[in-house]
């Protein structure tokens, strides 16, 4: 693995599987070093009620279908399924992908998917509480199932830049952190998550810091993320596919 590494984010709504497999196989050809879907039940933008694809069962099917990348969910709502649950779909995704998964985990935020899925929204320090909970549980299945996850110890990234709760987590428990940011305010949170790092006695540099980027021309955003300690960009792409991003991307990244 190299300083920088690209990635990007399969946003699984007003496509097709058919669509998506063909991209996420490309993609992974093209050599990009990790490929992502999003957790939700309907679409984010564009026709609340176009054609949408849920995130688990899809990504074990990329998982099956790639050889390179590595996969996971940016990011799975903790609310949606019991964390030991959560442990043995991810461990099963991991043996598929002949260990390739990386669990990227948040607390949740989209009303929809809670009102018409059946689980309790609450607040959002409650569910930044049940994530702080969620998390060792997750750990403890992990070590407990048989067989083990192939990569040992499982990558997790969590998603998020609350600077109370969001990022000590971060700092305690995750290898990957991922944030939506202006380079400005991602700097200043990834200034704040090495302190809480070296307040608990660990090195900074075990976490990998990742970005979302969005837009035709993703070099425009590199310098300013680049100066705010961004190592790993992930753009994300609906349908059509953003090949040529990626493209820029790679060349950037192997340059």
């Amino acid at each position: 693995m190299g300083s920088y590494r690209v990635g990007v984010q399969i946003q699984p709504q007003h496509t097709t599987y058919a669509s998506m497999a063909e991209a996420a196989c490309r993609f992974d050809r093209m050599g990009v070093d990790s490929i992502w879907v999003w957790d939700h039940f309907f679409p984010l933008y564009g026709n609340p009620n176009g054609n949408h694809f849920e995130a688990y069962t899809l990504l074990a099917a990329l998982a099956a279908l790639t050889s390179h990348a590595e996969l996971g969910i940016m990011v799975t709502c903790n609310s949606y399924r019991n964390p030991n649950l959560l442990a043995d779909m991810i461990r099963t995704i991991d043996h598929i992908s002949n260990g390739r998964a990386i669990l990227g985990i948040g607390s949740g935020w989209f009303v929809r998917d809670y009102k018409e899925y059946g689980y309790e929204y609450g607040t959002a320090i409650g569910r930044l509480k049940a994530l702080e909970a969620a998390l060792p549980v997750i750990q403890e299945r992990l070590n407990r199932l048989n067989p083990p996850p192939l990569r040992q110890p499982l990558p997790l990234l969590i998603g998020g830049g609350g600077e109370k709760v969001t990022l000590r987590l971060v700092a305690r428990h995750a290898t990957l952190w991922n944030i939506i940011a202006e380079p400005a305010e991602a700097k200043r949170k990834n200034d704040l998550l090495d302190n809480y790092c070296k307040e608990i006695g660990r090195d900074p540099a075990g976490i990998e810091r990742t970005v979302l980027l969005q837009g035709n021309n993703p070099l425009e955003e590199l310098p300013g993320y680049l100066e705010a300690g961004m190592t790993h960009f992930i753009l994300g792409s609906g349908d059509p596919w953003n090949f040529a991003g990626i493209e820029k991307l790679i060349a950037w990244r192997d340059h």
